[in-house]
C-alpha cells in the first residue's frame, strides 16, 4: 500500500481527500464552487485541482458540444478512487486517535471539576 500523503506533495492530506470526495459525488463542480465547498481560496482550489491531474486521480471531460451541460466535469480515475480509499483510511485512523486522546482528557478534566466540587 503506498503513502497517500506522500502521493500529492505539499498539498494537505484532508484537503485532497474533500476535493476527492466532492469531485465523485459533483463532478460538475466550477473550480470556484470547489473553492466556496472547501473554505479556501480559489487560487489554493487551482492548485490542488491541477495536483489531482497531475498524478492521474482525475481527469477532466468536456461536455461543451452538449447543450446540458455547462463545460467541464472531473472524473476519478481507477488511481483517484484508490487514493480516496487510502485517504479515507487513513483520515479515519487519524481521527480515531484524536478521539481516544479527547476522551483521556475530558475524562481528566471531569475528575478535576469533581474534585473540586467535593
Amino acid at each position: 500500500m503506498t503513502d497517500p500523503t506522500a502521493t500529492l506533495g505539499k498539498i494537505h492530506p484532508e484537503h485532497s481527500l474533500k476535493l476527492l470526495r466532492l469531485l465523485q459525488e459533483h463532478p460538475d463542480l466550477s473550480q470556484r464552487e470547489l473553492a466556496r465547498a472547501l473554505g479556501l481560496s480559489l487560487g489554493k482550489t487551482h492548485y490542488c485541482v491541477r495536483a489531482l491531474l497531475d498524478k492521474g486521480l482525475i481527469k477532466m471531460h468536456d461536455f461543451t458540444h452538449s447543450n446540458n451541460k455547462r463545460g467541464y466535469a472531473y472524473l476519478l480515475t481507477p488511481a483517484g478512487l484508490c487514493a480516496k480509499a487510502e485517504l479515507t483510511r487513513a483520515f479515519l485512523h487519524q481521527k480515531q486517535a484524536e478521539y481516544e486522546t479527547l476522551k483521556y482528557e475530558i475524562a481528566a478534566l471531569r475528575r478535576e471539576v469533581d474534585g473540586q466540587q467535593a
